[in-house]
């Protein structure tokens, strides 16, 4: 069966995921620095913040998940 995750391997995977989790906290980061600069209001990012920890951790979750099983195989 051919491989959905666009990796070749589960090293790749975790290679891959990892960027994808310091992308969302980069991008928490610049939405948290919008909001104390005060050039948005809290109320207009507060959403995308919570949808970058939700992300955050489904990737890091992911990551762990499949590193446990690299480490049974």
């Amino acid at each position: 069966m051919k491989n959905l995750r666009s990796a070749e391997s589960d090293k790749d995977f975790v290679s891959k995921q990892s960027i994808a989790l310091k992308e969302a906290r980069e991008t928490k980061y610049w939405l948290k620095l919008l909001v104390k600069s005060e050039i948005v209001p809290d109320e207009k990012v507060a959403g995308l913040v919570d949808e970058c920890e939700q992300l955050m951790r489904i990737i890091a979750k992911s990551i762990v998940t499949t590193k446990g099983k690299m480490k049974n195989n």
